[in-house]
């Protein structure tokens, strides 16, 4: 009887050291000090799938249970894969069966073979630039695999853009926004309208896209409204920069209404102007341009660009048009009384302008727009990449003086319309 016993007790033993996880790796020191280093990263992939195996194992014996109580039992082996190393590696994975002769799933084997790990891996790669050609031979070479080629990189691409967009769409609206920057560009010949905020301690958030073929109200009013759906404060004053299109400007008016404080874009300003000029007045008129718009004065500064717009109107009519169309909403930022500092951060939409340059650096290699979703997929993508080495805006410690202009009700914010 004691016999039978110490048996039992031996068996139970063993089946519960089956379960614990145990990896001895016999490390053949010679080859490796002798050999080259794609020996040593081989024998850590290898030794990386042993770990997964080992995995896998443990959990089948956690799930067969001790002996003379087993759940379940074992079921041989099946062809399979991981996703590992960003790529797909055969494997055979163990199987179970239940009492009633039902397979049993693995939780870990669903876990390695989860896609979402290589479409990150995909994404990786190829928001660096990395083709989706070059992705087989941009990643280590010291394991085989499958399911990285051009066509499959593309798919993984695809469905790793397409959900990038969906969490930028539907990501709420941060509620202590300052300023809303709006500018547009154009990708494969459609026009592409983004929007980016800036909060309370200076951090920039990218907010949304929204697609149109031309800069129209329409299309701006569209993205305006789902920023709104989305947690964006309609009902709180907010400075808002705009590029010079009147366009923005009219939807901006329909959408927030007098909340809306807009600084008009100086640069976007001044290219408009200089583009009806000749080029021997180019360097006159920016000068006077740029000396009216540095007065801190806001009357003195008015008074300049109108001097400015009269000197124009002699032989240059539709310049000085362009200039006087909006002249008001260029010199908010001086109405506001803010520090210099924040006010030449502020009076431009340079931070929208550098996350489409390295939107448009990031898209390069994109040879044809396959139609509208994948403009929106791609630049997404891009923006998102970029905002995660977002630093605050300079001058981000004097917020709190924008923070108190908005909140005066005397301030004069109501500015003439376009």
């Amino acid at each position: 009887m004691r016999k039978y016993k110490r048996q039992i007790e031996q068996a139970k033993q063993k089946a519960e050291n089956r379960t614990r996880l145990t990896l001895e790796a016999q490390l053949p020191m010679d080859e490796l000090i002798a050999g080259a280093r794609q020996d040593i990263e081989a024998f850590a992939a290898e030794l990386g799938l042993t770990i997964i195996q080992r995995v896998m194992e443990a959990e089948i014996g956690q799930k067969v249970g001790p002996w003379g109580q087993q759940k379940t039992h074992r079921h041989g082996h099946q062809p399979g894969y991981v996703i590992y190393g960003g790529r797909k590696v055969s494997l055979e994975r163990p199987r179970l069966r239940s009492r009633e002769d039902k397979e049993v799933p693995l939780a870990s084997y669903q876990a390695f073979q989860k896609d979402g790990k290589l479409q990150q891996a995909v994404a990786r790669q190829l928001s660096r630039q990395c083709s989706t050609r070059d992705y087989e031979g941009a990643i280590d070479g010291c394991l085989k695999g499958y399911g990285i080629k051009r066509s499959s990189v593309s798919r993984h691409w695809k469905a790793a853009t397409a959900k990038e967009l969906e969490v930028l769409m539907q990501r709420p609206v941060p509620k202590d926004l300052l300023v809303l920057m709006i500018d547009s560009k154009f990708f494969g010949g459609d026009c592409l309208v983004a929007a980016i905020g800036v909060d309370g301690q200076g951090r920039k958030h990218v907010l949304g896209l929204w697609h149109g073929a031309t800069e129209n109200a329409t299309v701006v009013k569209g993205l305006l409204e789902d920023l709104v759906s989305r947690g964006l404060e309609s009902e709180r004053k907010m400075l808002i920069v705009l590029d010079g299109a009147k366009a923005l400007r009219k939807a901006v008016q329909m959408v927030l209404g007098e909340q809306a404080v807009v600084q008009r874009c100086r640069i976007h300003k001044m290219r408009n102007v200089l583009d009806h000029l000749p080029e021997e007045k180019q360097a006159q008129a920016r000068w006077r341009l740029q000396a009216a718009w540095a007065q801190k004065d806001p009357k003195a500064a008015e008074r300049d660009l109108r001097q400015t717009a009269k000197w124009l109107e002699a032989s240059w009519p539709m310049a000085a048009a362009s200039l006087l169309e909006g002249l008001e909403e260029t010199l908010t930022v001086q109405k506001l009384n803010l520090p210099y500092t924040l006010s030449r951060i502020l009076s431009n939409t340079n931070l929208i302008e550098n996350c489409f340059s390295q939107a448009a650096q990031r898209t390069r290699q994109v040879k044809r727009w396959d139609g509208p979703r994948m403009i929106l997929r791609w630049t997404a993508a891009a923006l998102l990449t970029a905002e995660k080495h977002f630093r605050r805006i300079k001058g981000c410690e004097q917020l709190n003086h924008l923070q108190k202009a908005l909140r005066e009700p005397q301030t004069a914010l109501t500015l003439k319309a376009a």
